[in-house]
Parts: structure tokens; sequence; C-alpha cells
């Protein structure tokens, strides 16, 4: 199946505030203490992410950052529309970016499987050569008790450069650099570790707009993830609907999560927050929280995005499937 011409769709990009590291710090230092026992916050060298656990395909998240966000739900829910089939490697060489890593949340490639799935998107070009880190996630029938499901993950192959529907990417050069570490232990609130830090942002510099993209590792416990299961048949045309149709499963500790979040939409119609994770040992999905918050430890590494790209949004838009 083709995928979108990049020349044919609407891109606009609009630039974040972008505030002082040692600033962010601060602000993160004091606000997560409502929703974690023990928070740290510092602005470091971005170690090796190359290495264990994070095992990327880049060893920094800096050089021109920005984010990026392709498509959306609209073109997933109500009914699917399978002709939003978009190729990274290609994204990256309209946006004229070499090198360039690309990591985050979205829809999977269903045509390289034949089924929907979850991406844990890590994909780098350098000199024109693709790594791909990707993995996908699917729903996976197990035993014979009808409507039992599992999910089997899977790592993409380097011809395979193809995302699909919607995704929220950090794009940069993949370089070392100063980024901000967020380790939070022991979760006392309500919010999960992303919705914290983005709440904690958005409160402090209110209209001011901030985009993070980056990593986080959750350490110990477990953690809800949803699984897509393949496309619906019929349409999804309320919350309750889109909940019903998802596949909910607890995963365990040690998972890797990549994506972004921002603070307001820049009226461009942004998804606010979207993460997904990988693991070792085959879980995966997209993540919503910790099932063990008195377990819980999370040690995250983020940087500060200077202007979202907004690629391809639906001309129709609405708010279901964004949690």
């Amino acid at each position: 199946m083709a995928s979108v011409d990049y020349s044919q769709v609407p891109i606009k990009e609009k630039a974040f505030y972008k505030p002082e590291l040692s600033e962010v710090v601060d602000v993160l230092s004091r606000g997560l203490k409502a929703n974690f026992e023990s928070v740290s916050v510092a602005a470091v060298d971005c170690p090796d992410l190359t290495q264990e656990p994070f095992n990327l395909t880049t060893p920094g998240l800096s050089g021109n950052a920005k984010l990026i966000e392709l498509g959306g739900p609209p073109y997933l829910v109500p009914l699917v529309q399978r002709d939003k089939i978009y190729d990274l490697a290609a994204l990256a060489r309209h946006l004229q970016r070499d090198p360039a890593s690309l990591l985050g949340a979205g829809a999977g490639p269903w045509p390289h499987i034949g089924v929907n799935c979850e991406g844990i998107i890590d994909l780098t070009v350098r000199n024109g050569s693709v790594t791909q880190g990707t993995h996908i996630v699917s729903v996976e029938p197990v035993g014979a008790k009808k409507g039992a499901s599992g999910y089997l993950q899977r790592r993409l192959p380097a011809s395979e450069t193809r995302t699909a529907l919607l995704g929220n990417y950090l794009l940069s050069d993949g370089s070392p650099g100063k980024v901000i570490k967020v380790v939070a232990k022991k979760r006392i609130g309500s919010a999960n570790f992303i919705t914290a830090i983005r709440e904690t942002l958005k409160n402090h510099y209110g209209d001011k707009v901030v985009g993070l993209g980056g990593a986080f590792l959750l350490r110990t416990g477990t953690v809800k993830h949803h699984v897509m299961p393949d496309f619906s048949s019929s349409a999804l045309c309320s919350d309750a609907d889109v909940d019903g149709w998802l596949h909910y499963f607890d995963m365990r500790a040690p998972i890797v999560h990549l994506g972004t979040l921002v603070t307001g939409d820049l009226e461009l119609d942004l998804r606010v927050q979207h993460f997904h994770g990988r693991s070792a040992h085959g879980d995966g999905g997209h993540y919503h929280y910790d099932t063990s918050p008195l377990a819980a430890h999370y040690e995250g590494y983020f940087t500060l995005a200077d202007s979202v790209y907004r690629i391809d949004p639906p001309p129709v838009t609405h708010t279901l499937g964004r949690d």
C-alpha cells in the first residue's frame, strides 16, 4: 500500500516556549512531590541510551529537537481510514533531516503483519541508511477460551519504515547533550508519571506552551497498558465504545517507554501526551499508569523541543481515543 505523499498534505510548524533547563528542574522538583514520595530532578549529560536498559538506536536526545504529530485518532475512530500510511524514513528526507532520530508512540504498520498494532517507534537515519529499533505489539489469541487474548511483541526489520494513522514523536539528531533526568518513587497521588510532569509544567507556565520528548523506564512494579486489536468493523462512537474495543493488560517492569508531551495544543489539535513501552521480556503497549504505586520506580530522560510539526491533521476532529 502506498504511503502518504508529504508534499500533498498540510504541514504546519509552531514554536514552543523553551525555558532554561535549570528552571524546569526547579519547577518539577517542587511540583512532583505532590504525586510521589521521593523525587529527584536534575539537568545531566544524557547517558548512552544505546546501552541497557534503554537499547535505543541513538545515544542521545539532542540536536535540533522538535516534536512531530502525524495524523490523529480521527483516522482510527469511529472507523479506520486505511490509506493513512506514513513512511518515517521518507518524512526525514522531506524535512531534510540527516542524521535524524525519531522516537515515540504511534500506531504500527498494519500492512506489515496484516492487523492493527501498537508502535514503539525508534528509527534512525544516518547518511541515508536506516537503523530500525521499532517494536510493534499486536493482540494474539491464546488458549481455547472464547474471548481470551494475549499479545505479541516483535521488532521491525530495517526495510520496514512505515507507521499508520497517528503518531507522536521526538525528532532530533540523536546526539549526546544535556537532558532533564527525573527519578520518582512511590506514587502517592492519582496522576501517572507523565500526567504529573505535564500538569506540573502546565500549572507553572500557563499559556506558554512547553513540549518535551524522551524516554522513561519503569524499573520496578507493574503497569497497565492497552494493546489495540484489529480494526473494528463497527463504528466506535464514544469513549465507552473505544474502551470496550481495546485490550488491557497488567505488565511487568522493567519496561522502557518512548513518547512526547505538550502543555497545550497551540491550536493545532495536538495530543497532550502519548507514550508506548516495550521490554526485553515481551511486555509492551500503550502506557496508562502503574498498578503497584508503592513499588513504582520511574527514571526518565527528557529534552525540551524547539517547535512542533503538525503533519496531515484530520480535517474533522474529535476527542475520542486520546487517553
